[in-house]
């Protein structure tokens, strides 16, 4: 009866320690979705701006037509990647595509705002100001949100790969995820500032 008391007490334990490791799992997948989901507020909001800022741009550079539509192309593009990824922000093919899809939109940018400085009347418009200044805000609450994204993942990855939680993850199926990196250099690029 005592070796019975003492199995069962190492089974009841080896259950709770169970448990916490799957609690645990859950726990860090929620901080990855809670970190993507402060990317999703500041990406949506930059795909909000652009329309505006095209309309803004269309009367001064009407021979820049194939510029205005690569932009809007690579905002849908942006956008449908980040609806993808926002149903699963730990599925890393949708995090890849996500990142790529912004580098692209990131690169559309730089090339409006490069063409824009050939248009002096627009450089001055007030409109067209605005809309850079919200641009590059939001561009640096993109930062700090993939940031505290990419921590998250760190944490979660560490507890999915480490043993012996790697073992409760293989069972539960819980998957690595991926950090969210842009693949554009005017992306990671903090923004100028000029007093000109």
């Amino acid at each position: 009866m005592t070796s019975f008391l003492i199995f069962l007490a190492i089974v009841v334990a080896l259950v709770l320690w169970a448990i916490s490791i799957y609690n645990r799992l859950v726990n860090e997948r929620n901080r990855v979705r809670n970190g993507f989901a402060q990317i999703d507020v500041q990406l949506t909001r930059r795909h909000d701006l652009i329309p505006n800022l095209v309309e803004a741009v269309k009367g001064y550079m009407k021979h820049e037509r194939e510029t205005l539509d690569a932009v809007i192309s690579a905002r849908n593009s942006a956008a449908s990647s980040l609806d993808v990824a926002k149903a699963d922000p730990a599925n890393a093919d949708a995090i890849k595509k996500l990142g790529a899809s912004e580098g692209a939109l990131g690169s559309a940018l730089g090339r409006l705002f490069a063409l824009s400085e050939a248009y002096p009347d627009l450089k001055a418009n007030q409109n067209m100001m605005q809309f850079q200044e919200e641009l590059a805000s939001t561009e640096n609450k993109v930062s700090f949100a993939r940031q505290a994204f990419n921590d998250a993942v760190m944490g979660y990855n560490n507890s999915v790969e480490n043993f012996p939680n790697s073992v409760i993850a293989g069972m539960f199926h819980f998957e690595s995820a991926s950090f969210l990196e842009i693949e554009s250099e005017t992306m990671r690029a903090a923004p100028e500032v000029s007093f000109t």
